[in-house]
């Protein structure tokens, strides 16, 4: 019994996947954080769906993937502000025609263009068959985000807090505003390779959203969100080894779980365990 258990970890390429899973949670972890306080949730849904053009022209023209991946999904994020500052439409509303849009475009390109190029590890990532080359990409633009955020977290953090604050204290509202789009491009395009372009708007919203129901205090949230991602990607991999399904899907499958896990029993304000009302004394 205890040897079928640790088969898994018999394989170099199972411990590969669990590693390089747990580094990317980690990274939509942190970033997770941001967007949830920032109600940005959907535009990491939309740069998401937004990259499939970007990777299909890049493969056209004979250039890295990640580059048209990163320059796809920063034009989605581009353009929904522009859009949003020269009409009367909401963001949210804008996202939604803008990414449909470049999805659809993407899925056009994808189909008419030849390739040897498999539209399921896009979608949904290959995270047991990453080749050297995108092992050691994937391992960079993490490790680059991942510093990044890091090092600006408190600039990062005011921004998303109180915009008006951070003017007046002389923080460029606006650069940081496009930094942190250029930060969640890069996780993504880190992540396609792993769990998809379809399945990272979990890792980029559960994780924060999960925190967010457990904890009020901002540093508090960081360390409980990269713990239920690094723990839902790594178990989500070991379980995709028995039941022999897709380790992406696993990973996030997991995520929810944990989520509703939090919503029903969070210490002092889950549903299952808020403490009793207290009732006012009856009249005489």
């Amino acid at each position: 019994m205890t040897a079928a258990l640790l088969e898994p970890f018999q394989y170099g390429f199972m411990l590969q996947a669990m590693g390089m899973g747990a580094l990317v949670a980690a990274v939509g972890a942190v970033l997770s954080c941001f967007l949830v306080l920032r109600g940005w949730s959907l535009m990491g849904d939309a740069i998401s769906h937004a990259v499939l053009p970007g990777v299909v022209l890049a493969y056209i023209a004979g250039i890295p993937l990640a580059l048209g991946a990163f320059a796809s999904g920063l034009f989605c994020a581009l353009a929904t502000g522009w859009i949003k500052a020269n009409s009367r439409i909401k963001e949210d509303t804008v996202m939604g025609v803008v990414f449909t849009g470049l999805f659809a475009f993407g899925l056009v390109l994808f189909s008419r263009t030849p390739s040897d190029l498999h539209l399921d590890h896009i979608l949904f990532g290959n995270i047991l068959g990453i080749s050297s080359a995108q092992l050691r990409e994937t391992g960079l633009l993490s490790s680059v985000v991942l510093g990044v955020i890091l090092a600006l977290r408190r600039d990062l953090l005011l921004i998303c807090f109180d915009p008006s604050h951070a003017q007046a204290l002389g923080k460029s509202v606006r650069g940081l505003t496009y930094l942190l789009l250029v930060l969640l491009s890069l996780a993504i395009v880190a992540s396609m390779k792993t769990v998809g372009l379809i399945l990272v708007i979990a890792m980029l919203v559960t994780p924060g959203a999960t925190a967010l129901l457990l904890t009020k205090r901002f540093d508090r949230m960081l360390i409980v969100a990269v713990t239920v991602a690094v723990a839902s990607s790594v178990i989500g991999v070991y379980v995709s080894f028995f039941l022999d399904g897709s380790p992406a899907a696993c990973i996030v499958l997991l995520q929810p779980i944990a989520f509703v896990g939090a919503l029903l029993f969070a210490p002092g304000r889950g549903l299952l365990n808020r403490p009793p009302i207290p009732r006012e004394p009856a009249a005489a």
